[in-house]
C-alpha cells in the first residue's frame, strides 16, 4: 500500500516537531512540512527549521511568506476597526491562524496530498481555527491531529523525541512563544493561574531605554504609510519600523483573559507594541475625522468582526460585508498622530489633519461659536425635550424620579 501523504502546518516548536517524527516513523506517512510565515521568522530561523524538519523525518520542507496577504486581507481591517479583544488583546495569534491553515490547504491541493495535520491540543482555540479552515477549503482532506487525539503532555512529547534520538532542550519549553508581525503571545505556568503575572524574562523584548522619545505616525485613508517623516513602500514595513522603535521601551505587554471558542476561560500574555500604538493612534485620528454616527456604527461592526475572526470565522461571507463598510469609513482618516514613548507605556499627544472636524471656523468647544446663536440653542433644547416632557406629564404619578 502506498504511503499516505500529509501536509503538516509546521511551526518548528515541540508539538509540530513531535508530529513529524510520530507521523513519519510510527504511521509511515510522507510528511511535507509547510511553514507559513506571518512575520515571526527570519531567514536564519527558517534555515534552522528546515534542517530540523529533515532530521525528524520530513520528506520536504517549504516556507511561504504570507505577510502581504495577511496584511491586505486582515490586519488593515483590524486597524480600521481599532479591534482589541475584550478591549485588551490585538488578536496577535487569533488573526494569523486562519491564514496559516489556508496556505496549508492550498499546498495540499497543489501536491495532491491525502491529508493535512496540525499540532494543536484539545484545550484551546487553534484546533477549531485549523479544523474549520480545512473543512471549508480542504475538499475532503483527512485532518490528522496527534497531540489532540493522544492527549499528550509536553513532557511526554520531549521523552518520545529523546527516545528516538532527538534531544529537545527543556529550556525551550519553559515559555510558549508565538511571534508574528501583529504581536507575540507568551504562555507559561503563570498564565494557567488567575493571579500570577509573567516575569520580566518571559517577554522577548527586555527594557533597554528609560528615557522617552516622540514619534509621528502618518496615516493615509486609515493605513499607516509613514513614521517620523519617512515613507515606506508597504504598510507592513511601517509596522515593523514602529515595532523596532518601541521594543527597547518594553511597550505593549499585558495579559488577556477571554472566552475560548469551546467555552472555557483562557489567559495568555502578549507583547504587541506596534499593534497597540498603531490602533490607539488610528483611533485618535478617527475621533477627529469621523462623525459621531460613523464612529458608533463602525465600533459595533468592528466588535463583531473581531469576535468572528477570533473564532476562526474569517471565511464567512459576512466578513466581506463588514470589511466593505469599514474600508468605506476611512476616506477621510488621513493625517499625522504624535506619540510619546516611555518605559512600558506610551501617550498620544495629538493629531494634525486637513480633515480635522475640530475646525475653528465653527467655534471652540466651551468658549465661543460661529455656527449658531444662543437663541438657536434655546429653541433646539425646547424641541429636544418635548418627548421627555410628554412622558413625564402622562406618567407623573408612576415616575420614579
Amino acid at each position: 500500500m502506498e504511503a499516505k501523504t500529509v501536509v503538516l502546518a509546521y511551526s518548528g516548536g515541540l508539538d509540530t516537531s513531535f508530529c513529524i517524527k510520530y507521523l513519519s516513523q510510527e504511521k509511515g506517512m510522507k510528511v511535507h512540512a509547510l511553514t507559513v510565515n506571518t512575520g515571526g521568522f527570519d531567514e536564519s530561523e527558517l534555515a534552522s527549521m528546515e534542517k530540523r524538519a529533515f532530521e525528524l523525518g520530513a520528506v520536504s520542507f517549504k516556507a511561504v511568506d504570507a505577510v502581504p496577504d495577511y496584511y491586505q486581507k486582515c490586519i488593515r481591517f483590524l486597524i480600521y476597526g481599532n479591534v482589541l479583544r475584550n478591549n485588551t488583546y490585538p488578536l496577535s495569534v487569533s488573526a494569523e491562524r486562519v491564514f496559516q491553515a489556508m496556505e496549508v490547504a492550498k499546498y495540499a491541493e497543489i501536491i495532491g496530498a491525502d491529508a493535512v495535520a496540525h499540532g494543536s491540543t484539545g484545550a484551546g482555540n487553534d484546533q477549531v481555527r485549523f479544523d474549520l479552515a480545512f473543512h471549508v477549503l480542504g475538499k475532503s482532506l483527512e485532518i490528522i491531529t496527534p497531540i489532540r487525539d493522544m492527549q499528550l503532555s509536553r513532557q511526554e512529547e520531549v521523552e518520545y523525541l529523546k527516545k528516538n534520538g532527538f534531544e529537545w532542550s527543556e529550556s525551550k519549553g519553559k515559555y510558549s512563544i508565538n511571534q508574528g508581525i501583529w504581536g507575540t503571545s507568551v504562555g507559561g505556568a503563570e498564565t494557567l493561574t488567575s493571579h500570577q503575572s509573567l516575569p520580566e524574562e518571559a517577554y522577548p523584548s527586555p527594557l533597554k531605554r528609560e528615557d522617552s522619545e516622540e514619534i509621528s505616525l502618518e496615516f493615509s485613508k486609515g493605513e499607516l504609510t509613514g513614521v517620523n517623516g519617512q515613507s515606506f513602500s508597504t504598510p507592513t514595513e511601517a509596522i515593523e519600523y514602529v515595532a523596532e522603535k518601541a521594543k527597547d521601551f518594553a511597550i505593549g505587554r499585558d495579559i488577556h483573559v477571554g472566552d475560548t471558542i469551546i467555552g472555557i476561560k483562557g489567559r495568555v500574555g502578549f507583547e504587541a507594541a506596534a499593534p497597540l500604538i498603531i490602533i490607539k493612534a488610528h483611533h485618535l485620528l478617527e475621533k477627529h475625522t469621523l462623525t459621531k454616527w460613523q464612529q458608533y456604527w463602525k465600533g459595533q461592526l468592528a466588535e463583531w468582526y473581531g469576535m468572528l475572526l477570533h473564532e476562526g470565522q474569517l471565511l464567512d461571507p459576512v466578513m466581506r460585508n463588514i470589511e466593505t463598510f469599514m474600508e468605506d469609513t476611512q476616506d477621510n482618516v488621513s493625517g499625522t498622530v504624535f506619540v510619546k514613548l516611555h518605559p512600558y507605556r506610551f501617550e498620544l499627544l495629538g493629531i494634525k489633519s486637513e480633515n480635522d472636524l475640530m475646525n475653528s471656523a465653527f467655534g471652540h468647544y466651551g468658549e465661543k461659536n460661529q455656527g449658531w446663536s444662543g437663541e438657536d440653542v434655546k429653541g433646539f433644547t425646547k424641541i429636544l425635550g418635548i418627548q421627555h416632557k410628554i412622558h413625564h406629564f402622562v406618567n407623573s404619578e408612576s415616575s420614579s424620579l
